[in-house]
């Protein structure tokens, strides 16, 4: 597989990453599978994906655990990517930027991951109450401390933050010039797909210009875009889909146009049309890599694929003339 750098540091990953946030939290409980995200995280080691995005908070911790049990045998084959700064609480989530419990969540991770160093340990959320100087310094303490490689921070506001797409990403890009003051930022994750591709705005164009990498979250567009959904198929109570605007039966039969595109430059590609979004994403820019989420152990070969695909002129020029359907999560 490709390999691309994440920023202007010397760590290279494989093109395409993975999501594992589904293995352990935001999607229906009674559909999880410790075995089969075990052989999912393997397959995708397999073929050629290195990075391995996970964080404390999925689960909580049970994510970071599954992932200890593969790192013990194969650290060598991943390039591992968690992240700090979210409680979650059995109500709501709750940011923490405090400097001595961000080194203490890095020593924790350490211990469930089983390893010694993280390859890229990223800023979940910004604490509205701590400035953001504060948390990235104490971050920057980890990596002379040799526990942690590089730093990333991850675009997304503080807890009851109302902003969304283009607002959210002027804050994110505010956190990044005043992180950058005090240490390098190696990558930023926000979302990125063919129906919220707000972040090519001003974001992405920043990261790209200050050789800053990006981690395209949420690439295939939380299943949509993989065209196995259907409208009105409902999800269960604990699936994060089953309240947001954008799965409601008529929302998701409205936007069936975005998927019937993707099929048709699919077709032409013999490809799918979950392969054609990542090629999509891929085709951003050099330094944007994709981490599309998976429990499923078939599924990692496929979304591996794509980094093969080259999408035409013609073929982006399509896609980019097609419906979009805006929203985000709350």
């Amino acid at each position: 597989m490709e390999r691309r750098a994440v920023g202007a540091t010397a760590l290279a990953v494989g093109a395409v990453g993975l999501g594992c946030m589904p293995m352990s939290w935001g999607y229906a409980a009674s559909r999880r599978d410790g075995e089969e995200s075990l052989r999912a995280v393997h397959s995708a080691l397999d073929h050629g994906t290195t990075l391995l995005d996970t964080a404390d908070m999925y689960g909580p911790f049970t994510n970071e655990l599954l992932l200890g049990r593969v790192l013990k045998q194969r650290r060598r084959d991943a390039f591992i990517a968690t992240k700090c700064g979210l409680l979650a609480g059995e109500q709501h989530i709750v940011a923490n930027g405090r400097p001595s419990y961000v080194k203490r969540a890095c020593d924790a991770s350490l211990r469930r991951l089983q390893t010694d160093t993280i390859d890229l340990y990223q800023l979940h959320r910004v604490d509205p109450e701590i400035p953001v100087e504060e948390t990235w310094g104490a971050m920057a303490e980890l990596v002379a401390a040799g526990k942690v490689r590089a730093l990333g921070l991850c675009a997304v506001g503080a807890r009851g933050d109302r902003r969304t797409g283009a607002a959210l990403h002027e804050e994110t890009l505010r956190q990044l010039v005043r992180a950058q003051q005090v240490f390098p930022v190696s990558c930023v994750q926000a979302e990125l797909s063919v129906w919220s591709a707000e972040a090519l705005d001003e974001l992405l164009p920043w990261c790209t210009a200050h050789g800053v990498g990006f981690l395209a979250a949420m690439p295939l567009g939380n299943g949509f875009l993989t065209g196995t959904l259907t409208p009105g198929q409902g999800f269960e109570p604990d699936d994060l889909r089953a309240r947001h605007p954008r799965f409601t039966a008529d929302m998701m039969a409205a936007n069936q146009p975005i998927v019937a595109g993707l099929r048709r430059v699919a077709h032409r590609h013999g490809a799918t049309p979950a392969q054609i979004a990542l090629a999509w994403t891929l085709a951003q820019g050099p330094g944007v890599v994709p981490i599309p989420g998976t429990r499923s152990a078939q599924r990692p070969a496929e979304n591996a694929a794509a980094a093969g695909l080259t999408l035409t002129a013609a073929d982006l020029a399509e896609i980019a003339a097609g419906p979009r359907a805006w929203g985000s999560w709350e």
